[in-house]
This record gives structure tokens, sequence and C-alpha cells, in this order.
């Protein structure tokens, strides 16, 4: 859904959030050319754990439904993978990476 080239994403993610880490580069992550990955974790996890519906609400209210209900519904939509690479969890995309409920399934997991 990024309509910019890897190297304006790359700037742009520099400029706003200060990315330090490598950026992987682009793919698909649902339709016709969905990434293997993206299609074995939302078929794994059709449904987000963790999700109000705000978000979506919003996203539909401007026109932007998911084509499938598994479907990734935005940038920065968590999956949280176990060490034996089953799917534990799916977060919204508007869960930020310091909500306790994504700290605590992610600490649950590394006790095991």
């Amino acid at each position: 859904q990024e309509p910019g080239t890897e190297s304006e994403i790359k700037d742009f993610c520099d400029a706003n959030f200060n990315v330090k880490f490598p950026l992987f580069s682009k793919i698909s992550v649902k339709g016709a050319d969905q990434n293997p990955l993206y299609k074995f974790l939302t078929e794994a996890k059709p449904e987000t754990d963790v999700n109000d519906g705000a978000f979506e609400a919003k996203l539909q209210g401007y026109g932007s439904a998911r084509s499938k209900p598994n479907d990734v519904l935005w940038n920065f939509e968590k999956f949280l993978i176990a060490k034996n690479g089953k799917v534990i969890a799916r977060f919204a995309p508007d869960v930020k990476a310091e909500d306790a409920r994504l700290i605590e399934k992610i600490e649950e997991e590394l006790t095991k």
C-alpha cells in the first residue's frame, strides 16, 4: 500500500521516525502477488488478537476496506511467532510496540 520507492520509504522513515535499523525490501502482503510468508502468516492467524476496531473503522471511512477478512489491514500489523515457527498472535497496526498486551505475549513466549 506504500506507493513510494524503497529509497523514498527509507528517507521518510529516517526523517520521521529516526530509523536506525535495516529495512526490508518492499513486497506485497495481500492480493494475487502476496508474498509466501504473508500467505502463511495470514492463513495461520486469520484474525487479530488485539484490535478494538477503531483503526479499521477509520480506514473503512476512507474507502480502504479489506478485500478478505484475513488480509493485512495496514502497515505495522504485527505477528508473534514462537520458536517452533507457530504463529502465536496477531496485533492490529495501531497496537504500539510498548502496549502491555503485546509485551505480555512476547514475555510469555520467551519463558517457554
